[in-house]
């Protein structure tokens, strides 16, 4: 079956017509011996134990379940070196509305899914907004990972994905300098406006000049967005970035 990954249908080749009935049991049978670990329906990986079979990586078993997809949000940034927690899961943009789930539970994106002891949150994106990524090697396997900027904004459209709003405001504020700032503001006014004005007040109150960010302050919009989109609707209204300032009270602008 390979170190990575086999299809069911691969298996049926290798048996030389064996009833379907026998393959499935099988392969269960092989998968309660520890030979072979479920990844979702229809696809196993060869168990680590086996001698000479190196253990998958997870980022390798993410782009395996979903495809298309990227390494994304606090596992890029974990990545990116653009934080210092380390996330219990392994976070997934995906465009497809195909998701793994185990047998007989419905899908559940907020619960995430489990394969080969690790937790997988996929977080999907509309077609016209999977972009920004780039490729990088693991175990002779291609992966496909959002690039620190995507990573940022992803995490600005999604801040519980990410260890919260403070969190990003705090990478902002430590790693700007190591982000390419114009490719950012690029990336931001293909999103949606709520984060295109959210990185706007963040930049400005980070130093950056009026010049700079025109781009993102001349996008229209129509009513307030808040800057912590996972807080309450109360704080201050900016009527330049069009932004509810609704910071906790621990953190400052």
């Amino acid at each position: 079956m390979g170190n990575l990954s086999s299809q069911t249908q691969q298996a049926k080749k290798i048996t030389l017509g064996m009833p379907l009935n026998y393959l499935y049991q099988t392969l269960h049978y092989l998968e309660l011996s520890g030979w072979i670990i479920r990844l979702k329906n229809g696809l196993y990986s060869l168990s680590s134990s086996i001698p000479g079979v190196s253990q998958l990586h997870e980022f390798q078993i993410a782009m395996a379940l979903v495809q298309p997809a990227a390494i994304s949000h606090w596992s890029a940034l974990s990545y990116h070196h653009l934080t210092e927690q380390v996330p219990r899961q392994v976070f997934v943009l995906t465009t497809t509305k195909s998701l793994p789930r185990k047998r007989g539970i419905k899908a559940q994106t907020s619960a995430g899914y489990s394969a080969a002891n690790i937790n997988f949150q996929f977080i999907k994106t509309k077609p016209e907004f999977f972009f920004g990524n780039q490729e990088i090697w693991i175990n002779e396997s291609k992966i496909k990972i959002t690039d620190a900027e995507r990573t940022v904004l992803n995490c600005l459209m999604s801040p519980k994905y990410c260890g919260g709003f403070a969190e990003i405001l705090y990478i902002l504020e430590q790693h700007l300098n190591k982000l390419n700032l114009n490719k950012m503001i690029e990336y931001a006014i293909r999103l949606d406006t709520a984060t295109i004005k959210r990185l706007g007040w963040i930049l400005e109150h980070q130093g950056v000049t009026a010049s700079q960010l025109e781009p993102l302050r001349q996008i229209p919009i129509k009513g307030y967005r808040l800057l912590d989109p996972s807080g309450a609707h109360a704080g201050h209204c900016n009527s330049h970035w069009m932004i509810q300032e609704n910071l906790p009270g621990e953190i400052t602008s």
